[in-house]
């Protein structure tokens, strides 16, 4: 049976692509799977540098299948909470990844594909794609962290406007309130994504690593807290090989040496 998503190597960087157009590339079992996979890797080891997901024939992720989750009804409440739960260990392993991660956004995301492009640390979406979180109007909410990171990048207003409406919204609106990095041509997000992809790969990978964790710990500690872990990770770069020739190359003039 053909895998309905896969990870490919891309030596420096891993591509997980989702690869089921024809139903315009829900959530599945392969998908659960080559995300966790890829993170793992990425986790593991120091040649790969970023991650993309991306969504074959012209579509990032669809969400849920609703023929699954009606089926999810027969299941006890524990039951269901076990199925999001594998959604959610998805989102965590993205967040929580120590290279970056892009969202490569053909077409659009619905449902619980917007939960994965906004799970990620960069979106790049072609100008045509829309967003859509329109739970509501299957009598549902949203999961895999959504209002959590709807509220983070967007107004209020506009994070009601997409839940308790579901109405969708166009990249270029979250382009304009900065939250998406980046607009494409059409069906060109992959590639905008690979060149992104080959500016992070030149750039000091540790230092990328100790600044994305920073990130993480933003939102969830005081500001006594927070600046402890500045306090800690800045003295930890001040003696890296990676800060040493950033700031030689800073006090010479030049472009710092890149990663061959």
């Amino acid at each position: 049976m053909t895998k309905r998503a896969y990870v490919e190597d891309l030596g420096d960087r891993l591509l997980v692509v989702n690869a089921y157009p024809e139903r315009r590339n829900p959530l599945s079992a392969d998908l659960y799977a080559a995300i966790l996979d890829a993170t793992a890797q990425a986790g593991a080891a120091a040649r790969i540098t970023s991650v993309t997901l991306w969504g074959r024939g012209g579509f990032f992720c669809a969400g849920g299948d609703l023929n699954t989750l009606s089926e999810r009804r027969e299941m006890s409440e524990a039951e269901r909470r076990a199925r999001i739960e594998e959604l959610h260990a998805v989102i965590r392993s993205i967040r929580d990844c120590p290279k970056p991660v892009i969202a490569a956004v053909d077409g659009g995301a619905a449902g619980a594909g917007v939960s994965l492009a906004f799970a990620c640390d960069f979106i790049l979406a072609a100008e045509d794609a829309k967003f859509t979180a329109a739970y509501v109007k299957a009598g549902l909410v949203p999961d895999g962290g959504l209002t959590s990171t709807l509220s983070d990048a967007l107004p209020r207003a506009l994070v009601a406007q997409m839940t308790l409406l579901g109405e969708p919204v166009t990249a270029q609106r979250l382009f304009d309130l900065g939250a998406v990095t980046g607009l494409t041509p059409p069906l060109a997000s992959r590639e905008d994504a690979m060149d992104l992809g080959n500016r992070i790969a030149s750039g000091p990978g540790g230092t990328m690593t100790a600044i994305k964790a920073l990130l993480g710990t933003a939102r969830h500690v005081d500001l006594a807290t927070q600046m402890d872990h500045e306090r800690n990770a800045m003295a930890a770069a001040l003696g890296s090989a990676e800060a040493e020739e950033g700031m030689n190359a800073f006090l010479n003039k030049r472009p710092p040496i890149s990663k061959p």
